[in-house]
């Protein structure tokens, strides 16, 4: 059943955003024709999230958390105060009460300094139908579970200048370092690391933003806020907007974004450290998903991405439950954090979960 999207939760966003209708993402409801693209506003922002500024969160009953955990507090140079050692099941979701549990001990030990969670695990990823990053910045919504296709709870830090989410808005914005086992997490973490201020640097080889449009009506809803296509040679970025069947996959890849239910192209990608991609579809963010009908986010960070989003629960496809995809690359391109950026393209964050390496900010100048 399609559902109007409420202009009342976007009141930053230009008005291509607030046209669209929404279905349930396997649903085959047509779609408008897309408007003329142009570009939507965004907030200055000066800084970004740095190491001292993050909690990272260790599972002890995971021997994946723990190894993980302390190479990504040895890559980032975190001291003992920013890291917490929690026990939680190994399952993809947790229990109301396991989680409150958890969110008390977050609370608990972390003081005001820290603006923002890496969670050094790939399950749990969920709270219920929640997801666990949605659930621990804006509060597990119950409700919701009854219907999932209903609006959630909107962010206040979407499209938001602030450099400090907890400060300011009183929610500490999450990232799994997640991904299919222990090699992959640290391929993932030292990837972030590296790309830390090597883009847009003068001289240096262009970086290529695809957007690709797919023949899936129900998915390919984002395409309408695509930017227009364009160079912007002072970051050395290519913007591309491609048709179904047009896209061939190069290299210096930094954004890849689509809507399909699996992305037929993903061995052809050549990323670039930093790389940013995510599909629109309903259960991207049931990481332990590794073949069917629906691809798994991970399987952008095992392609080489450096950070991605998926749903846990049936979200249907309202627009504000997935990354704006001109928000996303505006964001990134002032030097946000690849946490700072995913999380401000997503006004209703509930359902989805955030990937990667929350400091990767391949355009920040020091």
């Amino acid at each position: 059943m399609s559902r109007a999207v409420d202009a009342a939760a976007l009141p930053l966003v230009a008005l291509a955003l607030l046209s669209s209708a929404s279905a349930c993402a396997d649903d085959g409801a047509s779609a408008p024709a897309a408007p003329q693209r142009t570009w939507v506003s965004v907030p200055k922002v000066q800084g970004r999230l740095s190491a001292r500024d993050i909690g990272l969160v260790i599972n002890t009953a995971d021997p994946y958390s723990v190894e993980v955990g302390a190479y990504y507090a040895q890559r980032r140079g975190l001291s003992p105060q920013q890291i917490l050692e929690v026990t939680l099941p190994l399952r993809s979701a947790l229990t109301r009460d396991e989680f409150d549990a958890l969110a008390a001990q977050i609370r608990s030990h972390f003081g005001p300094r820290v603006q923002a969670l890496a969670l050094a695990w790939t399950q749990p990823y969920a709270v219920q139908c929640n997801s666990i990053t949605g659930a621990l910045a804006l509060g597990f919504d119950e409700a919701l579970c009854q219907q999932s296709c209903a609006r959630s709870r909107a962010s206040p830090y979407f499209n938001s200048p602030s450099t400090r989410p907890f400060s300011d808005h009183a929610l500490r914005p999450a990232m799994l370092l997640a991904a299919r086992d222990v090699a992959g997490a640290k391929a993932l973490i030292d990837r972030g690391v590296r790309s830390d201020g090597r883009l847009g640097l003068r001289g240096a080889p262009p970086v290529v933003a695809e957007y690709v449009a797919s023949s899936d009506a129900a998915r390919n809803v984002r395409s309408r806020l695509f930017p227009p296509p364009q160079r912007l040679p002072a970051l050395g970025v290519e913007v591309r907007v491609e048709g179904p069947g047009d896209f061939d996959p190069g290299q210096r890849v930094v954004l890849y974004e689509s809507g399909v239910a699996r992305e037929p192209q993903l061995a052809r990608i050549g990323w670039v450290d930093g790389g940013l991609a995510d599909h629109l579809t309903s259960f991207g963010g049931q990481l332990e998903r590794t073949n069917g009908s629906q691809m798994s986010a991970l399987e952008w960070i095992e392609s080489g991405a450096t950070a991605t989003y998926g749903s846990v629960s049936e979200p249907c496809n309202h627009l504000q439950k997935f990354p704006h995809p001109q928000l996303l690359l505006l964001h990134y391109l002032q030097g946000s954090t690849a946490l700072e950026a995913y999380w401000k393209s997503v006004a209703w964050p509930q359902q989805g979960v955030f990937v990667g390496e929350p400091l990767a900010a391949p355009f920040a100048r020091r």
